[in-house]
């Protein structure tokens, strides 16, 4: 039996961010490392398979924080519009949570072919001009209950 559960959830997941039409790189790990790397472009998703625990010997739970975000695009024109402001924070929300959305609405179908259980209403989490680069976007977190056995979510 080959325990490849963790290492299915994260390449599927990644999977899904590599065919978004906003996502242009894909990291994971430790929140705090979410954007090290300088070249990164932007529009990120992040992966965090965070926690996790064993049921009764046949599922594993798992918690995933989906963090997806775009750089704050600053203008030094004068602000001529109060409610729009003279940045793209309201595009990057949108986009960001578009690309969540679709990623959740895909995941979550896809769960229930492969016998897996997910949250049944997952979190959203707004972030607004996080991070030394200044990004904007959403963070998602859910629960999913897998089989204690071998997954194949990356046909």
């Amino acid at each position: 039996m080959g325990l490849n559960q963790y290492s299915e959830l994260l390449y599927y997941i990644k999977k899904l961010g590599e065919e978004d039409v906003f996502i242009k790189t894909i990291t994971q790990g430790d929140t705090t490392e979410i954007n090290l790397d300088k070249g990164n472009i932007f529009t990120l998703l992040h992966i965090n398979i965070e926690s996790g625990g064993f049921t009764n010997g046949s599922t594993i739970l798992f918690d995933v924080l989906l963090q997806c975000m775009s750089l704050r695009d600053l203008s030094n024109e004068a602000r001529d519009n109060k409610f729009e402001g003279n940045d793209n924070e309201i595009d990057n929300h949108n986009e960001t949570l578009a690309s969540l959305n679709r990623i959740w609405s895909i995941m979550y179908r896809d769960f229930e072919d492969n016998n897996i259980t997910a949250s049944e209403n997952p979190t959203l989490t707004k972030r607004t001009f996080e991070g030394t680069d200044l990004y904007d976007g959403w963070d998602l977190t859910f629960q999913v209950e897998v089989p204690n056995t071998t997954l194949n979510l990356c046909q």
